[in-house]
């Protein structure tokens, strides 16, 4: 019996000094009290960024998308699931949701896949390497304004340098049937050098080793690239498919400045985001406007978790 009171009180005895040595853990020192305070300071601003730019305005879409804008702009009118049963009831609507589809499906992987083979290309050793690499990048830091007055005059159908070259009379974006491929050609010579500079970044991290063990095995450039650079490469391409794939589902500028009002193929061509602009500030149903936002957010996050899912089956992080 002694010696089982002898054993509890040394248990006992263990588990304070345990108690005590986690309280003499978690107690901060004045340096680490200091560095914890200049931290949350560092980051305050991109924090206070973040809920102001981002956090609050989605909470702000979602509240705003189950009322209706009063006569004249003046106050809101709760009006509950209303906006939702319009939208979905709407061909506008779902035409726009098409048009977005095609101009992704399009824009994604032709300009992933150019990309990624100007980004192995300009990988290797060559004379005028830096000159081509700004040159392709160049687009992304061009105007957008400019960029589209640029291919306004490169589609036109009667005195553009496209036709004038195939000798040929294409409308290329006031034809219904073909406008928003033009358009998503736009997008792919826009988004090619930001790509591009991502996969170079990522060619960068793969070790020469495996190429010279592969050469000496007698595998071909060919090989090499299916093999070994796009399994290492992976990740950074399961990244910029993510991040094109949200970006084109939130096209707008391209298709706001090409695209005239009275243009026949706007109709086919107006994406989402170009239809929210529509009702939100040219037509004043901020409530249908947010609806359609909030839409299109669900829409970005359903195909972002399939992706997220997917990638566990070709993405390869060893």
């Amino acid at each position: 019996m002694a010696k089982t009171d002898k054993n509890a009180a040394s248990a006992a005895s263990v588990v304070n000094n345990n108690k005590k040595a986690a309280k003499v853990k978690f107690k901060m020192t004045p340096r680490e009290k200091n560095e914890c305070i200049w931290g949350w300071i560092f980051i305050l601003p991109t924090m206070i960024g973040l809920i102001v730019l981002n956090i609050y305005p989605i909470f702000k879409t979602i509240y705003e998308s189950f009322f209706k804008t009063g006569d004249f702009g003046r106050g809101n009118i709760f009006i509950g699931a209303e906006n939702y049963k319009r939208i979905l009831t709407d061909g506008e609507v779902w035409q726009s949701l098409l048009n977005t589809f095609k101009y992704a499906i399009v824009e994604v992987p032709f300009s992933l896949i150019i990309a990624l083979l100007l980004a192995v290309l300009l990988n290797r050793k060559m004379k005028g390497r830096s000159a081509y690499r700004t040159i392709f990048f160049l687009p992304m830091v061009a105007a957008p304004a400019a960029v589209a007055m640029v291919w306004r005059w490169l589609f036109n159908s009667e005195f553009g340098l496209l036709n004038n070259l195939f000798g040929t009379h294409i409308n290329w974006i006031s034809d219904p049937k073909i406008a928003v491929f033009s358009i998503a050609v736009i997008g792919i010579w826009s988004i090619i050098g930001y790509n591009m500079v991502l996969f170079l970044s990522g060619l960068q991290e793969i070790p020469r080793d495996y190429y010279e063990a592969s050469s000496i095995d007698g595998a071909n450039g060919i090989y090499q690239f299916f093999h070994i650079t796009v399994p290492l490469l992976s990740p950074t391409i399961f990244f910029v498919t993510v991040t094109r794939v949200i970006g084109a589902l939130q096209v707008f500028d391209l298709i706001f400045m090409v695209m005239d009002k009275n243009n026949p193929a706007l109709a086919k061509t107006q994406s989402l985001v170009y239809l929210f602009y529509q009702y939100s500030f040219v037509n004043n149903n901020k409530g249908l406007g947010s609806a359609i936002v909030v839409l299109l957010l669900v829409i970005i996050m359903a195909i972002t978790v399939f992706q997220m899912y997917a990638q566990k089956k070709w993405v390869y992080y060893n």
